[in-house]
């Protein structure tokens, strides 16, 4: 696939790039506890997330590039969140941890779909619920943490979030291995018929 093409010169591509330009500020403006200001450019980011995807069906600007690059963008910008996160709330650790090797194992689940000649598995409502799900529980993180809940609440409602947040991750890996295991099984049928 060629990526400099007139066809993925689109708004929602330029959208999606310019998400995973300010990473590296929010990541920036985060570790010098800058908080709120880095919490502006990912505001402006997640802006951007919102609107591309509109954008793209509503004026048929759909392109194989925006279909990668729109995914690509969330993950980059999740793994920002989380490892930042992580350095300063060890809480989130595990989550954070078992998100990478999730994201791992769907990235090389990808890669083998594509070498056999089959699209990667696209975004499904789990998926979407997992990220929700994870933003939200990193948020209430941070915010009880600047907030100085109390110990006992503070864990509580940490492990509840994070460990429902966790459950839904890997229910969308099962989910994403179930469609990619079809369509392996579709494109062996194809070849043998």
């Amino acid at each position: 696939m060629k990526i400099f093409t007139k066809e993925n010169l689109t708004i929602p591509n330029l959208l999606s790039l310019f998400r995973i330009l300010t990473i590296p500020f929010f990541i920036y403006f985060y570790m010098k506890d800058m908080v709120y200001v880095a919490i502006i450019v990912l505001a402006v980011g997640g802006l951007s997330d919102c609107v591309d995807g509109y954008i793209a069906r509503k004026f048929n600007q759909i392109t194989e590039l925006g279909k990668m690059l729109d995914p690509l963008a969330d993950k980059l910008t999740q793994a920002a969140i989380a490892i930042c996160i992580a350095f300063k709330y060890p809480i989130i650790a595990p989550v954070l941890i078992f998100f990478i090797v999730k994201e791992l194992i769907m990235l090389i689940g990808a890669v083998v779909l594509i070498k056999k000649g089959a699209r990667p598995v696209a975004a499904n409502w789990y998926g979407k619920l997992g990220t929700i799900l994870f933003y939200l529980s990193v948020t209430v993180v941070v915010i009880m943490t600047l907030c100085s809940v109390p110990s006992p609440a503070f864990e509580i409602v940490s492990y509840i979030l994070l460990g429902l947040t966790a459950l839904i991750m890997a229910y969308s890996l099962f989910k994403y291995f179930l469609i990619a295991l079809s369509q392996l099984k579709e494109l062996k049928t194809e070849k043998n018929a």
